[in-house]
C-alpha cells in the first residue's frame, strides 16, 4: 500500500487508531451475508468489491491497534539500498514500558492481559477467504513485464511498502560469487530470465529457472470463474512470491491446518541459502527442497483443496525432469555478502565495539545461538515458544489466536533484507524482534544490550 493510500484509508477509518484497554478493535464490523445460490461470476465479483472497503478498514484498524506504521528509515540499508526501518513498532499498553513488561512473569502478563497485541498471531486481511495476496509494487511490475494481472478485486495488501523487503532484490549465486548481484537490478520473469542467465547457468539449471518463473494455475488466479482476478489469469509463478529467489513479503495461509479459522497467516520466506537448510515449510517439516517444491504446486497453490485443484488446472510436476531442475536452481541462491563475518560466521576485527558486544550477547545472555547456530545461523530444527503462556485464546478478525506450536528456525544471514519477521510477519522491525524474544525468553536485556544486539544483527 503506497503512502498516499495509507493516509486515505487512515482518514476513512477515523478513530480506529485508538487502543482500548481491553485490546479489542474499536471499529464495528458487520459480517457479510452468505452468497446467494447460483451466483454468477459477475455477481460474485460485485459482491466482493462492495465488501472490500469494510474488510480493509477492519484490517487497518487491527494494524493500528498493534503497530506504529509510519515510515521511519534509519541509516542502515538493505543490499540494494532500501533503508532499514528503525524503532520498535509494536504498541504497548499505555501504563507499561518495555522494561516494566519484561520484569513481569508470563502468568502475570496473562492475568493482566498485558501481552502486546502485535506479538500475537497476525490474521490475513480476509481470514476466512485467505489466499495469495501481493504488494502493489509486485502487481505493477509483473503486469508491466508479462501482462499478467495479480491484483485481487476482493482485497489489497495490508502492510505499507516501506515495511517490506526491497524490490527487486539482489541475486547471489553460490557457483559464481565473483559476479556479485546477477539480477542487474531487474525483476526476473519469463520475459528476461534467459537473457540474464544464459551465460551463468547450464541448460538443466536454465530449465529449472524457466519453471520457477512460469505461471501455473492457482486458487485465486486461474482461468475459470472461481478466481479473484477480474480477468482470467494463467496463474502464479514460484518467483512471484519468492521474488528473485528472495521474498517480497507476499502473504498467504498455511495449507495444512483446519478448520479455516485456525489456519496461520504465512509471510513468504526467502529462498536464499536453502542449500544449507534441512527443513522446509514453517510447520510442515518437509525434508528436502524437492519435497517443498512439489508440495507448493500440489497443495499450497490450491489451499489444500484437491477437488478445486483439478478443476482449476493443477499441473503436477514430474519429480525427475522438473522438480529436480527447479530444486537445483534454488540451491544456487546464496545469502548477500557479510564483509564483517569470517568464514566461520564470526566477526572480524573490522567490527565495531557495539557489534562485538552484540555478538557476545548473541552467544551468551540473549541465547540466540541456542537456535541460530553455525555459519548460517540456524540449527535446522523447529521450536515451540509456547506463547499461550502469555495470553488467553481469542478471535481477532475471524482468526483463532493462540500459541503457534512448533516453528522452524529460519537462518539469520542477511536478516536485514527480510522484513517483516517471524513466520507470519507480525514483527515489523528487528527492534520488534528483539523485544519479542527478550519478553518470550525472559532475558531481561537492558536498553544498551538491545542496541548492541541490533547492531550485530545488521551485519549478519
Amino acid at each position: 500500500m503506497k503512502a498516499v493510500v495509507l493516509v486515505t484509508v487512515l482518514a476513512a477509518c477515523g478513530s480506529s487508531e485508538r487502543q482500548t484497554a481491553s485490546g479489542t478493535a474499536p471499529t464495528e464490523f458487520e459480517p457479510p451475508p452468505p452468497p446467494p445460490p447460483d451466483e454468477t461470476f459477475e455477481q460474485m465479483k460485485a459482491r466482493f468489491e462492495a465488501e472490500k472497503p469494510q474488510f480493509m478498514a477492519r484490517q487497518l484498524a487491527e494494524l493500528l491497534l498493534r503497530y506504529d506504521l509510519e515510515d521511519q528509515p534509519g541509516t542502515e540499508s538493505m543490499t540494494r539500498g532500501k533503508p532499514v526501518q528503525t524503532g520498535v513498532r509494536t504498541k504497548l499498553r499505555e501504563d507499561l514500558t518495555w522494561d516494566q513488561l519484561a520484569m513481569m512473569s508470563p502468568d502475570e502478563i496473562k492475568a493482566s492481559d498485558a501481552f502486546p497485541r502485535g506479538f500475537m498471531p497476525l490474521p490475513h486481511p480476509r481470514h476466512l477467504e485467505g489466499g495469495m495476496l501481493f504488494p502493489r509494487f509486485v502487481i505493477e511490475e509483473v503486469e508491466r513485464q508479462t501482462g499478467r494481472d495479480l491484483e485481487r478485486f476482493d482485497l489489497d495488501f495490508d502492510l505499507p511498502d516501506h515495511l517490506l523487503p526491497e524490490f527487486p532484490p539482489a541475486i547471489f549465486l553460490t557457483t559464481r560469487p565473483d559476479l556479485g548481484d546477477v539480477s542487474q537490478g531487474q525483476l526476473v520473469t519469463t520475459h528476461n530470465f534467459h537473457a540474464l542467465f544464459k551465460d551463468k547457468l547450464n541448460s538443466k539449471q536454465l530449465d529449472g529457472l524457466r519453471l520457477l518463473v512460469l505461471p501455473f494455475a492457482q486458487q485465486q488466479f486461474n482461468l475459470i470463474d472461481d478466481r479473484r482476478s477480474a480477468e482470467p489469469q494463467l496463474g502464479v509463478a514460484c518467483f512471484d512470491c519468492h521474488i528473485n529467489g528472495h521474498t517480497n513479503g507476499a502473504t498467504h495461509l498455511v495449507g495444512d491446518i483446519r478448520p479455516q479459522e485456525h489456519r496461520n497467516r504465512i509471510e513468504t520466506p526467502s529462498l536464499r541459502g536453502v542449500a544449507f537448510q534441512e527443513l522446509f515449510g514453517s510447520q510442515r517439516a518437509l525434508m528436502s527442497v524437492e519435497d517443498f517444491t512439489e508440495f507448493e504446486q500440489r497443495a499450497a497453490y490450491f489451499d489444500g483443496d484437491i477437488d478445486k485443484a483439478a478443476l482449476k488446472g493443477m499441473n503436477p510436476l514430474d519429480r525427475a525432469s522438473q522438480v529436480q531442475h527447479m530444486a537445483e536452481v534454488q540451491r544456487l541462491l546464496d545469502f548477500p555478502p557479510a564483509p564483517k563475518l569470517d568464514v566461520l560466521g564470526r566477526l572480524t576485527t573490522a567490527a565495531s565495539a557495539a557489534e562485538q558486544r552484540g555478538e557476545a550477547l548473541f552467544h551468551g545472555k540473549a541465547r540466540c545461538v541456542t537456535c541460530h547456530s553455525g555459519v548460517h545461523f540456524t540449527d535446522n530444527d523447529s521450536h515451540d515458544l509456547q506463547l499461550e503462556r502469555f495470553f488467553t485464546e481469542r478471535v481477532i478478525n475471524d482468526m483463532v489466536v493462540n500459541g503457534d506450536g512448533s516453528i522452524k528456525t529460519f537462518p539469520l544471514r542477511g536478516i536485514k533484507d527480510s522484513p517483516p519477521y517471524l513466520h507470519d510477519g507480525r514483527l515489523l522491525t528487528l527492534g520488534d524482534t528483539i523485544e519479542f524474544f527478550n519478553l518470550v525468553l525472559e532475558l531481561r536485556l537492558s536498553q544498551d544490550e538491545k542496541a548492541d544486539l541490533l547492531a550485530y544483527l545488521l551485519v549478519l
